[in-house]
């Protein structure tokens, strides 16, 4: 998830610790799937992970924040499943928050930078 192919120049944030991206698009994808779907296994499937790659992204934001992002309930009688503990919550909302307020079409920072790496792939070399 963190490799991405974008068409255009993109503005993308990634939170990162050391070596580890703590948060990208595709973690805060990751835990926005869990609390639609409930589940780990169905988030994984929605976006086309392994079940084992969905826990290790999570386990690297566990292990750089203060407690754990996502809850779980196992089955038995009573069906299990997952979802976003109230820090979780707030990690997606303040990551959501500042990819709007630098999305190019609110921010002109972004938008004179994206234009100067446009204007260099527009340019014959």
């Amino acid at each position: 998830m963190t490799r991405t192919r974008h068409d255009r120049p993109a503005v993308q944030i990634r939170l990162v610790v050391d070596r580890d991206v703590v948060l990208g698009p595709g973690k805060a994808a990751l835990l926005e799937a869990i609390d639609a779907s409930g589940s780990i296994a169905a988030a994984s499937r929605t976006l086309g992970l392994s079940y084992k790659k969905a826990w290790q992204l999570i386990d690297t934001m566990n292990r750089h924040l203060p407690e754990p992002v996502v809850t779980t309930a196992s089955g038995g009688n009573q069906r299990g499943g997952a979802g976003l503990t109230p820090l979780g919550r707030e990690v997606v909302e303040r990551y959501r928050a500042l990819q709007r307020k630098l999305d190019p079409d609110h921010c002109e920072e972004a938008r004179e930078l994206l234009a100067l790496i446009e204007r260099r792939h527009d340019t014959p070399h």
